[in-house]
């Protein structure tokens, strides 16, 4: 017969049963010690057995009625300990008289003189016993709820990390899937959140057969509230863009949108431009978003200057509009703090410098090559730990004999 076989309720009796019988070993012990020709091992086990399984069954009984919240259950349990403590010492007594009687022993006589030490020990034994009991009854219970406080505590993110991935969804939803071309240019654009979700937002337009609107945008913070925030600026973008509105035009009617509805502390970088083929212009507003930086045909880098207040912070602000000509070969990059700011271990950030230094040394390349080159050396030295959302877009002028058609997959992934 296997441990396994027996019944709880039996294993938890013969675990008793042991403590017990270790009792007693110890109280014979004590006795020998002290006087070896009164200790008696098999008296003391059977005074040992009796009250203490006497006095768990009595306490078994009154574990209906105990309540770590009512003070008097202490009270009512040293009342009925005291009072049946003289019938559990009797009844030991009584069993060990006739195991040990003799034919000149007197029971009452043994009754008289043996009740003290057993009835201060089972009193003894009955306050301990009961004060382990309440104290481990109270841990067990404190367990219990420290277990469904984490179990709830696990539901609960498992219900947010859902709500999270519905978000992101939404979010990748809102972003362009592909990028329309026009021709004398190829555009190529990527985003990357460093959460779930995040604040940063690119879009290309198309506003007419040779012109696109081409934006990116940054809302302060991350996660959540930054995603809602750039929902909202989408949308009021999406609503405003045409092929008659001018970048500042635009860039006024958002941020008076935004300075109604945005909560305080919040605000947002913009940057909108309308790429005309015709004229090979680009016709921008920045405002308050990271300068682009334009690489010429010949290698020579500069930022497109043009700056103004950012959006949801002063209502009556009025933004300029600025023109640049591109040229074949000349490359425009547009980009979010994201890519800047990584930084590695010695917390040295990637900066605007090793960017145009990076993207030089990449003219070779294909646009949709440099946007991916681009990435990967910010992730290389930054060793992929993103402190925040990154956003790239890669345009290029293209020359005579080249010329973008259609749409490009845009780059839409999740950092998690």
């Amino acid at each position: 017969m296997k441990w396994t076989d027996i019944s709880p309720p039996l294993l938890r009796f013969m675990h008793q049963q042991q403590k017990y019988i270790a009792l007693a070993v110890g109280i014979f012990a004590t006795f020998w010690a002290i006087r070896p020709e009164s200790a008696n091992p098999i008296a003391t086990l059977i005074y040992t057995l009796c009250l203490c399984n006497l006095v768990t069954l009595m306490q078994d009984q009154m574990l209906a009625f105990y309540d770590d919240r009512k003070p008097h259950f202490w009270l009512a349990y040293l009342a009925l300990l005291v009072g049946l403590t003289p019938l559990m010492v009797a009844l030991a007594t009584t069993v060990v008289f006739w195991v040990f009687a003799t034919p000149q022993a007197s029971f009452w006589e043994y009754q008289r003189t043996s009740w003290r030490f057993p009835y201060v020990a089972t009193i003894s034994f009955g306050i301990v016993s009961q004060a382990y009991r309440v104290t481990r009854c109270r841990l067990e219970q404190r367990n219990r709820e420290l277990q469904h406080a984490v179990e709830s505590e696990i539901a609960e993110r498992e219900l947010q990390d859902q709500e999270l991935e519905r978000a992101r969804e939404i979010q990748q939803a809102l972003l362009p899937k592909e990028i329309p071309q026009v021709g004398g240019f190829e555009i190529a654009g990527a985003w990357e959140p460093a959460r779930i979700v995040g604040g940063d937002y690119f879009d290309v337009i198309r506003l007419t057969k040779t012109k696109l609107a081409i934006c990116i945008a940054d809302v302060v913070g991350k996660s959540v509230s930054a995603a809602l925030l750039m929902a909202n600026v989408q949308a009021t973008i999406r609503a405003f863009a045409s092929e008659s509105a001018s970048p500042s035009w635009l860039c006024s009617r958002v941020n008076s949108v935004l300075c109604n509805n945005i909560a305080s502390g919040k605000f947002i970088t913009l940057f909108y431009g309308v790429l005309d083929a015709e004229r090979q212009t680009l016709q921008y507003t920045n405002a308050g978003h990271l300068r682009p930086v334009l690489i010429s045909a010949a290698g020579t880098a500069s930022q497109l200057e043009n700056g103004g207040a950012l959006l949801g912070v002063f209502p009556a602000w009025k933004y300029d509009d600025t023109v640049v000509q591109l040229r074949p070969g000349d490359r425009l990059l547009l980009f979010t703090d994201g890519i800047t700011e990584a930084a590695n271990l010695e917390d040295e950030e990637f900066g605007d410098e090793r960017l145009i230094r990076t993207a030089a040394g990449l003219a070779d390349r294909s646009t949709a090559d440099l946007k991916d080159c681009l990435l990967k050396e910010v992730k290389a030295f930054c060793d992929s730990r993103l402190q925040d959302d990154v956003t790239l877009i890669v345009i290029t002028a293209l020359d005579g004999h080249h010329s973008a058609q259609g749409n490009v997959q845009a780059d839409v992934l999740t950092t998690v």
